[in-house]
């Protein structure tokens, strides 16, 4: 049972704008930061357990992407609905300067700035989702509506 003295960042948007949302935590290890493990260690389906992307286009404008974990992010459509031409992951060492998180425990809510936010459209065929709580070991279970909405995020299509 999680801490609920715990609250990070994300979870506090959420609390300030009347989201409801669950909280799921587990064991984390260094050598499984991925989504698809988390999907098994929570006894989840791993199209609700999604991972944040974070990228770089060809004019330094960063840009996240929430995933489900079992699909792989399509570059050519990242970049189509980024209008960039060129399009790529952030170093991990640059990702806690970009956003505040780290690798395995990145959300898309509560980043140091605003960044425009891509949802994968099939997540809106599921009940509820789970995106990081912005720690490792940590995940918020919540609607992909209210995700969108948390984030100001577009749904389209980038696998």
């Amino acid at each position: 049972m999680p801490n609920r003295a715990v609250k990070t960042n994300a979870m506090r948007i959420l609390d300030s704008l009347g989201i409801t949302y669950g909280v799921y935590t587990y064991q984390w290890d260094e050598e499984h930061l991925n989504a698809e493990h988390v999907a098994v260690l929570l006894n989840l389906p791993p199209e609700t357990v999604c991972k944040t992307i974070v990228m770089r286009d060809d004019k330094n404008g960063i840009h996240v992407f929430v995933v489900p974990a079992p699909y792989e992010i399509s570059y050519k459509k990242a970049r189509a609905v980024t209008q960039s031409n060129e399009i790529q992951l952030v170093k991990t060492d640059e990702l806690r300067t970009l956003t505040g998180y780290v690798r395995g425990g990145c959300s898309p809510l509560g980043m140091i700035k605003v960044y425009p936010v891509y949802i994968e459209e099939t997540v809106q065929l599921q009940p509820t989702i789970c995106i990081s709580a912005g720690l490792r070991g940590w995940q918020l279970q919540i609607s992909s509506i209210d995700l969108a909405r948390a984030t100001g995020g577009k749904f389209v299509d980038i696998v």
